[in-house]
């Protein structure tokens, strides 16, 4: 479909990809969102919580406080897409504000459960693309003072461009000091081997094939008051490693 004759194109400015596309297709059929480029919305004053997010809104020159009742940066992105398609579609903006404070998850979105020795697992395995990688690991990084263990499966149907982005995933393990990582599927070998490359402690670094070994290496290594994050493509299965944990 040809947006620039049917409608509007939204896209995350942040994203690279569609940053270049939008500085070479500059155009009022496209619409902007995100927080480190400038763009039509631009959040301030963000505030991370481990439980939601708030941040200040411009919209129509009115300043909005907008709460978002989910942790994690890339459901902030999110709320900015949904605030510029229900601008399009002419929604008040209260209701669309309200609209987002209600938002509840689907299941396996950044579920929180706890094991009985206090062990914090964050479920984030419904889907999984390099972004949503990067946000969760930087959600998880957020748990000061606690052991963060990562577990990450293959991003599936990714063809040419998996390697590269399986790699990419390693420089934010790197980056966000996870303590531990564990990753099973072939893709996801490529975070494991790009990790060590960057330096990572081969020690606390585990590459599996499939989810009962991964299962039967957290049960080895947790510890209680842990954080473990479960994130993979739903084609993974990670609701094993999931019930593994939780049925220890």
């Amino acid at each position: 479909m040809d947006y620039q004759k049917s409608g509007k194109l939204i896209i995350n400015n942040d994203n690279d990809l569609l940053h270049k596309y939008y500085l070479e297709n500059k155009s009022d059929k496209i619409l902007t969102y995100g927080i480190d480029e400038t763009s039509l919305l631009n959040p301030n004053n963000i505030i991370y919580n481990i439980n939601d997010s708030t941040y200040d809104l411009i919209i129509n020159n009115s300043k909005y406080s907008i709460n978002v009742p989910v942790g994690g940066k890339h459901f902030i992105y999110n709320s900015l897409a949904a605030i510029l398609v229900g601008l399009q579609l002419n929604i008040p903006v209260q209701d669309i504000i309200s609209g987002i404070q209600d938002f509840t998850l689907t299941k396996s979105r950044m579920e929180i459960n706890y094991t009985k020795n206090n062990v914090t697992i964050i479920n984030d395995a419904y889907n999984a693309s390099y972004d949503s990688m990067k946000a969760a690991l930087e959600y998880l990084k957020g748990y000061t003072n606690q052991r963060k263990i990562a577990v990450l499966g293959d991003m599936l149907e990714l063809g040419e461009f998996s390697k590269q982005l399986h790699e990419n995933v390693a420089n934010d393990v790197v980056k966000n000091n996870i303590d531990f990582l564990i990753t099973v599927g072939k893709e996801a070998k490529y975070i494991y081997e790009k990790s060590i490359e960057l330096g990572f402690n081969k020690q606390n670094a585990f590459c599996f094939d499939n989810n009962a070994s991964a299962i039967q290496k957290l049960q080895n290594i947790l510890e209680p008051t842990d954080v473990v994050l479960l994130k993979a493509s739903h084609g993974m299965n990670f609701i094993e490693i999931l019930n593994g944990i939780l049925n220890k």
